[in-house]
C-alpha cells in the first residue's frame, strides 16, 4: 500500500464551497480500481489549508489509472479550480518496523 498525501491550498473564502464539492468528487475517486481508501483533514491554524491522504494499491493506480481515467476530468472539473497555489502531491510508504 502506499499513501499519496495532497497539500491542498483552497482559494481564500472558497472552503465552505470545496467542501461541497468534494464531498460530491470523492465518489469518483473512490470507484477506481486500486484505490483503497481516503481522508480529507482541515488545518486548525489555516483555515483555507487541507491535507488530502489517499491510500492507493501501487503509485500506478493513482498515477495512470485515475490520473489518466476519463473519470480524471470530471474530478478537475469539481475540484482544480479552487486551488492556488496548484497542489503538491506526494507518494510515501511504510517503513518496516516503525509503529501500526
Amino acid at each position: 500500500m502506499i499513501l499519496e498525501i495532497a497539500s491542498l491550498h483552497v482559494k481564500p473564502g472558497q472552503a465552505p464551497a470545496f467542501e461541497t464539492a468534494f464531498r460530491e468528487a470523492q465518489a469518483i475517486i473512490a470507484s477506481m480500481p486500486g484505490y483503497l481508501g481516503h481522508e480529507l483533514q482541515r488545518c486548525l491554524e489555516h483555515e483555507d489549508h487541507y491535507m488530502l491522504l489517499v491510500r492507493w494499491e501501487s503509485v500506478e493506480a493513482h498515477e495512470e489509472g485515475f490520473r489518466r481515467s476519463p473519470q480524471y476530468q470530471d474530478w478537475r472539473r469539481l475540484l482544480h479550480h479552487f486551488y492556488d497555489p496548484f497542489p503538491t502531491v506526494l507518494h510515501y510508504e511504510a517503513v518496516a518496523g516503525t509503529g501500526g
